[in-house]
């Protein structure tokens, strides 16, 4: 059987939807902004993580059916922690809670009246964004043509018309790079992209993507392959474009605003710079409609698979507490979900990066013992001692040791380790002479 232009085009614009959340609109613009002069190689590294190791993501997830069963490649108990962990950090705990105070502190709270109740209003606000939200997830059926009919093509409607109007009326102003984006550019933007999430966000959509297309008929895993392969290609195709637009408005107007916290700011000035006050509905509409849709995918997503892990537990129940537990995580601020992140997505990242590139070669590792759990292993001690490290916790030895490795200062001391880890999977396999299952 094959799947229909329009279907396969509704199937990508779902994908497209589900990457693309609170940190693909704040990130680009924040990284032109730093960048400067040096966004081209900035940018490259950041499409890296952003956009190719998405897709690679969501195509090893659908070629093994499931994150579990990828996962299970290094060991049964690491597979139930990992997969739990990915999906609780892009889920309830980090993902879908920064996703809803996004837009609120974006595109609402700077145009409150003076003195009024903010933490109030992002109360209501954030009640209405996960009423809205748990009732989208309740038909998860529904969700390809909700999304790809209606919420994606209005979302992309109205991206395009700001960067066309900042083409025409915005200020440009290309700055010298900051400190961080002097030296190694490209791998300053490859761990920027770890803030959008996606990498590891293509861990949890790439079985959703091959459900939705199952309910198309598609029942052949050949065929199934073949399409999200196609979809995923498309809807990066689709984010990388959008990445451009967003990274190009940050870029030239690097030397016009000061820099703040996050891209939020960055965002708001050009808005306000192209449209006055009104530019507020505008700002709202895109953030508004481009979270919904990600914390829908999310909800949906991760109640289906806890569905599986907990049988007693009914979907809707998982839908209801995913929402009231995010609701109350995103009220803490947008300041405090961010400086929570980092921390967590350098523990979690490298090893997804990992899973991913070896799902990818699984006809060349399967052949190689112990390669999965030594090589994930060594990532994943390296990566959390990295996490550790950044947050000053003190390490004794163990934090020199850390520095020692090569490329350690731009936060790829796992790559280093990653590698000797292979190397020592095909030594054991040399001398232990041990046959592949």
């Amino acid at each position: 059987m094959k799947l229909s232009k329009r279907n396969l085009l509704l199937v990508s614009f779902m994908l497209f939807s589900l990457f693309f959340g609170a940190g693909n609109l704040i990130f680009p613009p924040f990284l032109g902004q730093n960048a400067g002069s040096h966004t081209i190689p900035a940018l490259i590294g950041f499409l890296a993580t952003a956009v190719i190791l998405p897709v690679l993501g969501v195509i090893v997830v659908s070629e093994f059916s499931g994150l579990d069963k990828l996962a299970n490649r290094v060991d049964k108990r690491f597979s139930i922690v990992f997969t739990v962990l990915i999906y609780l950090s892009i889920g309830p705990g980090l993902g879908i809670p920064r996703a809803a105070s996004v837009p609120f502190e974006m595109a609402v709270a700077p145009y409150m009246p003076e003195g009024s109740n903010l933490s109030l209003y992002m109360l209501i606000y954030s009640l209405v964004f996960f009423l809205l939200a748990g009732w989208l997830s309740m038909t998860p059926r529904k969700l390809v043509k909700r999304v790809g009919t209606v919420l994606t093509p209005s979302l992309l409607i109205l991206l395009v018309f700001l960067f066309i109007s900042f083409l025409f009326r915005g200020t440009v102003d290309i700055a010298a790079p900051q400190t961080a984006y002097e030296s190694v550019p490209l791998l300053t933007g490859f761990c920027e992209g770890y803030q959008t999430m996606d990498t590891i966000a293509a861990l949890n959509f790439g079985l959703v993507i091959a459900t939705t297309l199952r309910g198309f008929g598609l029942d052949d895993k050949k065929s199934v392959l073949s399409y999200t392969v196609k979809s995923g290609i498309f809807a990066g195709s689709i984010l990388a474009a959008v990445y451009l637009m967003l990274t190009y408005m940050g870029t030239c107007s690097s030397g016009v605003y000061p820099i703040q916290g996050n891209g939020a700011w960055t965002l708001r000035c050009i808005v306000a710079q192209l449209f006055g006050e009104p530019g507020a509905i505008l700002l709202a509409a895109i953030f508004t409609l481009a979270c919904l849709t990600t914390c829908v995918g999310l909800i949906t997503s991760i109640s289906q698979f806890f569905t599986n892990l907990l049988p007693k537990v009914s979907y809707k129940a998982l839908v209801i507490f995913i929402s009231v537990f995010s609701f109350v995580v995103c009220n803490q601020g947008l300041n405090t979900i961010l400086s929570l992140s980092m921390p967590v997505l350098n523990a979690i990242y490298p090893m997804s990066i990992v899973l991913i590139l070896m799902g990818l070669t699984d006809r060349w590792c399967s052949k190689v013992p112990y390669i999965y759990p030594i090589t994930l292993a060594g990532v994943g001690v390296i990566s959390v001692l990295h996490a550790l490290d950044a947050l000053h916790v003190p390490l004794g030895f163990l934090s020199s040791f850390l520095h020692l490795l090569p490329f350690a200062k731009q936060g790829f001391a796992w790559v280093t380790v990653a590698i000797v880890m292979v190397l020592i999977s095909l030594l054991l396999k040399v001398f232990l002479k041990k046959p592949a299952k």
